[in-house]
């Protein structure tokens, strides 16, 4: 659930809250024409409509030292480029509700063929990493046959 206060010191825009944004440091709640931002890498990120804006992440605080640190914390994250290419096949797959080959896949995300494999094997190992840690939640409730009722 979202909820939205103004600052404390209200001001003339107190009630709307297209006035207003977070700082993603602290969560402070800041005056829109009081933010600093920047725009640093991130491979996780594909834009909604434009393509040409993937890998790239806008961050906002409230004031230059925090900043300084979303930037440093984003400068120290790794851009993986195949995190990149399996987003912008996830993209393109989200538009279609029936199978698409992978050749088309590619050329409706800008990839290559191998770059497009490379995502989709990147993300599928990840979904293998996380049914390891937390489970298959399709899978039946007890998987080994034993019916512990009795």
């Amino acid at each position: 659930m979202e909820r939205y206060e103004p600052p404390e010191d209200g001001g003339a825009d107190a009630g709307d809250a297209s006035a207003y944004d977070l700082c993603d440091h602290c969560g402070r709640v800041v005056l829109v024409e009081e933010l600093l931002g920047a725009l640093v890498p991130d491979s996780s990120v594909v834009h909604d409509s434009d393509p040409r804006l993937d890998g790239e992440r806008v961050v906002t605080a409230c004031s230059a030292e925090h900043l300084a640190v979303l930037v440093g914390v984003y400068r120290d994250r790794p851009f993986v480029p195949e995190e990149q290419w399996a987003a912008k096949v996830c993209r393109v797959l989200a538009e279609h509700d029936d199978p698409v080959p992978l050749s088309e896949v590619a050329a409706l995300s800008g990839l290559s063929e191998q770059q497009a494999q490379q995502g989709v094997d990147w993300h599928n190992a990840r979904a293998r990493e996380w049914r390891a840690q937390y489970g298959d939640p399709d899978a039946p409730e007890d998987a080994s046959g034993d019916d512990p009722a009795g």
